[in-house]
């Protein structure tokens, strides 16, 4: 019973969503498409390639610098003191250390960039997609971005307050 009470209630959602898409000027953009082709965008992809390049660059750099030690340290170690073997040890540890803390220091730099980059980008995606929307007329513009379906553009009415006094909450 549960499970038929719960089914109406979505028919009769989905049915009511189909109407008022119907009744209401609707349309329909690739959020994702759009982003992807801005010149922005690909000015952005550019410079962050740039700049990951940049940091792997320095992390190899690192990393060949260490292993010349290690190999060097390798080599000579039967000749050296447990003392000396064990203080390069450290040292090597130490530079193992170094190296992640520089990985993940770029991932997060990155990332921060990404982010710093993309936020204007998308803000103005935004106000050309609700201005287009007004222009045409349009109250909803959803995202056709494959698992979106977001919606980008509200211009209709918003009946949550009446559904919820209809509910007495």
């Amino acid at each position: 019973m549960k499970h038929l009470k719960t089914l109406l209630l979505v028919a009769i959602f989905t049915v009511g969503l189909v109407g008022v898409a119907n009744a209401q000027k609707t349309a329909h953009i690739n959020t994702d498409k759009l982003l992807a082709e801005m010149p922005a965008t690909k000015a952005v992809k550019a410079e962050l390639e740039k700049l990951a390049k940049t940091y792997r660059d320095d992390i190899e750099t690192m990393y060949k610098k260490l292993e010349a030690k290690y190999k060097k340290y390798d080599a000579e170690g039967k000749s050296q003191t447990l003392e000396v073997n064990q203080k390069r040890a450290a040292e090597i540890q130490q530079e193992r250390a170094k190296i992640s803390q520089a990985e993940q220091a770029a991932g997060i730099e990155m990332q921060k960039k990404r982010q710093e980059k993309t936020i204007p980008i998308v803000k103005k995606a935004e106000e050309a997609i609700k201005a287009v929307a007004a222009e045409k007329g349009y109250i909803y513009v959803f995202d056709a971005s494959p698992g979106r379906g977001l919606l980008v553009y509200d211009k209709g009415e918003d009946i949550y307050n009446a559904v919820k006094t209809k509910l007495g909450f």
